[in-house]
């Protein structure tokens, strides 16, 4: 087993490409997809359970592929924290209420904030063996409605003894290494060298770059605005999405502002040293879907196809410097196919923290100009399971837009892992 990375260490990173898994994959098509608007914590979506949220992306990544969803043959749906009372049967609900049929599974999944990546190559194994035709891949995550708990009270309370706890505050330090998320990024900062200045200005650039996508109108093709909704099925309960009071139509991302440098370098410092408020992933509630099939169902269609997902990969690394992740994650895969990080076109990398995304980008020798390049979710957010869907999608439309052939996306997760999955267009 390795030792947790000290901050005084120089880096190689490469060592743990080794224990990388990576699998590929011969027929997964990416067909469309679909995602709610990323809304600020306790913002327009925070009544709505992550199931809803999920049933509302997967039925408008259906609707997109232009594919009956009885034709479905798996629903695997991730989320990290469970934010209703029927949170256990969410993967079910979710593929049921979007019209897959009662005789094909579902299932959930949950690798932190790599979770929507998990959905994502899990489906397309499910198409590649044989085992469906189409697979329904979903992410979803409410931060608004983390529970306050108590994991001790089954029992009744000792005097002095009654424990409740902000589940989603706690969630954020890993206990296996005593460390908060924002202080493995502040360890990458120290062993990276990366500055204060030079993380805010990484966060200022991911603001415009979504500032830019926003007024170009690329976040609208990602995005199915979010109404008021009654979700009905043969033998189903009838379930209700409803929006605040006076709220008809949630359309864009709520976290994305002009939000200048010199804003940022006024923010204090949260775990000491240069993550603030403003250079990390904002806490926000969303979801997001996307359709996968076989080569043949893909042809049959009539909707736009993004691409094909070709290859998926998982790293392990010290918790204490989870963020580094990505990039044992994206050496192994590009080894396994022969390929340099010079071959990708687009890089798409979840912005857990800036210093965290700016040691990965460095270390991976990515130009700014193919790296989030339409910002990244310290401006619009990271609910977590979702993330790793909108991340795939985002650089499948990129590369689409653009004429472009291979992308990766990425992201980091608590406790030491990284993920990445490779999109190429034909």
């Amino acid at each position: 087993m390795n030792a947790p990375v000290s901050t005084t260490d120089t880096p190689d990173w490469t060592r743990y490409v080794a224990g990388a898994i990576v699998e590929t994959f011969a027929d997964a098509t990416l067909v469309a997809g679909a995602r709610t608007p990323f809304v600020d914590f306790n913002g327009a979506l925070s009544a709505i359970s992550p199931t809803d949220l999920g049933i509302h992306a997967a039925r408008a990544a259906i609707a997109r592929a232009e594919i009956d969803p009885a034709r479905l043959g798996l629903t695997v749906a991730g989320n990290c924290i469970q934010a209703s009372f029927d949170s256990l049967f969410f993967a079910r609900h979710i593929g049921l209420y979007a019209g897959m049929r009662d005789d094909k599974p579902a299932h959930g999944v949950q690798r932190l904030c790599t979770t929507g990546f998990e959905a994502i190559a899990q489906g397309a194994r499910a198409t590649s063996s044989g085992q469906a035709e189409a697979a329904l891949c979903v992410g979803t995550e409410s931060m608004s409605r983390a529970p306050v708990a108590s994991f001790t009270s089954r029992g009744g309370f000792g005097l002095g003894q009654v424990e409740f706890k902000d589940f989603l505050w706690e969630a954020l330090f890993d206990t296996g290494c005593a460390t908060a998320m924002g202080g493995t990024a502040e360890n990458l900062a120290r062993l990276h060298h990366v500055t204060r200045e030079e993380v805010d200005a990484y966060a200022a650039a991911s603001f415009t770059r979504a500032l830019e996508a926003v007024a170009a109108g690329r976040f609208a093709e990602e995005i199915a605005p979010v109404v008021e909704a009654t979700y009905e099925g043969p033998g189903l309960k009838t379930r209700k999405l409803k929006l605040p009071r006076k709220v008809t139509e949630v359309a864009q991302d709520s976290h994305i502002r002009p939000t200048p440098i010199e804003t940022l370098a006024k923010l204090a410092p949260v775990f000491g040293g240069v993550q603030t408020g403003g250079n990390s992933s904002a806490i926000v509630d969303g979801a997001a879907a996307v359709i996968l099939t076989t080569a043949k169902v893909a042809a049959e269609g009539g909707g736009t196809r993004l691409g094909r997902i070709t290859a998926a990969s998982v790293a392990g690394v010290p918790g204490d410097v989870m963020g580094i992740g990505p990039v044992p994650a994206v050496l192994a895969l590009l080894g396994r196919l022969n390929l340099t990080a010079a071959d990708i076109d687009l890089f798409e990398i979840n912005e857990a923290f800036g210093a965290q995304a700016e040691s990965v980008r460095r270390v991976l020798g990515v130009p700014h100009d193919r790296f989030n390049v339409n910002g990244g979710a310290i401006a619009f957010g990271h609910p977590l399971a979702a993330t790793g869907i909108r991340c795939v999608l985002s650089v499948a439309m990129e590369l689409k837009r653009r004429g472009l052939k291979r992308g990766i996306a990425g992201a980091c997760a608590g406790g030491g892992q990284g993920m990445a999955v490779l999109v190429e267009v034909d």
